[in-house]
């Protein structure tokens, strides 16, 4: 059986850490931050945020500048959703095109006669912004990652060098991991050590492997 799990949670809420330990116990990860990426380079895309933000916002090479870019839309919120209007439907449809492949593929194979019959095919869709962006009617489950926004904004301030304040704003343009909670099948707590949150990984995967 293929099981699909959408996987978020606030920006340094140790969300890519989870899906580390996903992929590495066996799970295929659509990883929605190299989506991104990868739409962000696609010179359509490009032209149209260069004429929306204007010039500055890539370099000479006509390459986006992300750093410039972030800073203007952390701290803007009609930039941030121009931006999100460019970038979304472009993501959405690589996603998509990414979990159907998947899918096509699980149903194509043919069990080898010794397989476990409560073998699980999982499939995670990695994404910050997977309730905002109306990706959580294809999962089966949703998990969040979660922690207190304490300890959250430490993590973020040493994670990417900047202040108490700039933190705060970055996880504040954000929906908020209380509001992501009301989506939850599961809720990973993420306020201890890594390997608290591995055992509640390995102990959700079992549970689906049971169903």
């Amino acid at each position: 059986m293929i099981k699909v799990i959408g996987l978020t949670g606030s920006i340094a809420t140790g969300k890519s850490t989870a899906s580390k330990y996903l992929e590495a116990l066996g799970c295929t990860v659509i990883d929605g931050d190299v989506i991104a990426r990868e739409v962000a380079e696609d010179p359509r895309v490009l032209r149209r945020i260069g004429s929306t933000f204007g010039g500055k916002v890539l370099d000479d090479e006509g390459k986006l500048r992300r750093k410039k870019l972030g800073a203007l839309v952390f701290n803007d919120e009609d930039a941030l959703k121009k931006l999100n209007k460019i970038m979304h439907p472009a993501i959405r449809s690589k996603i998509k095109e990414q979990l159907e492949t998947l899918k096509d593929r699980s149903q194509n194979q043919t069990k080898n006669r010794f397989q476990l019959e409560k073998s699980l095919n999982c499939v995670v869709i990695d994404g910050a912004l997977l309730i905002e962006m109306n990706l959580h009617p294809w999962v089966d489950e949703v998990w969040v990652v979660a922690m207190k926004k304490d300890e959250q904004v430490r993590r973020l301030m040493e994670r990417d060098g900047i202040s108490k304040t700039d933190a705060r704003k970055r996880i504040e343009a954000q929906m908020s991991t209380e509001e992501k909670k009301k989506f939850a099948d599961v809720v990973l707590d993420n306020s201890k050590d890594p390997e608290y949150l591995k055992e509640q990984i390995v102990r959700e995967l079992s549970r689906l492997k049971e169903q």
